[in-house]
């Protein structure tokens, strides 16, 4: 198994919350992973265009930084990895509310029908019945600003679905463990092969690019919702040792990583 790491990994690692990052800086910690110059631009281009960047100056003498909507974007995947670390503390029980998400939006504003299936799928929600979305999750603060109009939302104590009542039941059927395990099984072997590499910054890259590709499939179901013990929480333990020692290995040394992206205990506390 070869470490890999995505440009757009990169990027946001790089990308500062307030302020900009010279895209010197950008091109040469890519290429320290192996990324070559035109992905990179591609990936550049990309977020360009989704609004979620802006660019000042040309090739590495330019820099970019974080609009409003790329902002929002990194804080919706901040609070998913918050609410990952309070999890694994035991500081983030179920409150036994289920969430319900539909929407109501003329057939003519195809682009915001797609882009609310988009998002509730990004987010852990799934189908209960034709354009119903349900979740353990409270949602509301992480719909985007071109979807909330159009959300019809609801919360229930008691949820039946094809016939089953009990919760853990119910999120065994519409969240099979079997969907996630696999990343988790690719993260915990991509841990144990990272412990070696002796670039902390290029560790660092790594990990949070194989976390990342886990927390895709994961739709981060409450502990109290598992029938069994769930061992990706050992493996994201495993994760963010490794993930702290280097980080303090690397303090001060090399371009700064994921400022603000503080995944220890001690977050969740």
């Amino acid at each position: 198994m070869t470490p890999k790491v995505s440009p757009r990994t990169v990027i946001e690692a790089l990308l500062p919350a307030a302020g900009a990052v010279a895209l010197g800086v950008v091109y040469d910690t890519a290429n320290l992973a192996g990324i070559a110059d035109q992905p990179l631009r591609l990936a550049l281009r990309r977020a360009i265009g989704a609004g979620q960047i802006t660019q000042t100056g040309r090739g590495r003498s330019g820099q970019i930084s974080l609009t409003a909507e790329g902002h929002l974007a990194l804080e919706r995947d901040r609070q998913a990895l918050r609410l990952l670390s309070a999890q694994d503390a035991g500081v983030a029980p179920w409150d036994g509310e289920w969430h319900l998400y539909s929407l109501s939006a003329p057939e003519r504003e195809r682009a915001v029908r797609d882009a609310f299936r988009r998002e509730m799928r990004s987010l852990g929600a799934v189908t209960c019945a034709t354009g119903l979305y349900v979740t353990p999750h409270d949602l509301d603060e992480l719909l985007s600003p071109a979807t909330e109009p159009y959300v019809v939302a609801a919360t229930a104590h008691t949820f039946v679905v094809r016939g089953l009542r009990d919760p853990r039941a119910i999120a065994a059927k519409l969240w099979p463990a079997a969907d996630t395990m696999p990343a988790y099984v690719t993260l915990a072997q991509e841990v144990e092969l990272l412990r070696q590499e002796p670039n902390l910054t290029l560790r660092r890259l790594y990990l949070a690019d194989a976390l990342e590709r886990a927390v895709r499939e994961d739709p981060l179901i409450p502990a109290e919702l598992r029938t069994e013990a769930w061992s990706p929480v050992e493996i994201r333990r495993a994760w963010r040792e490794c993930w702290n020692a280097a980080g303090d290995a690397a303090e001060g040394a090399g371009p700064e990583l994921f400022a603000g992206w503080d995944l220890d205990d001690s977050a969740a506390q």
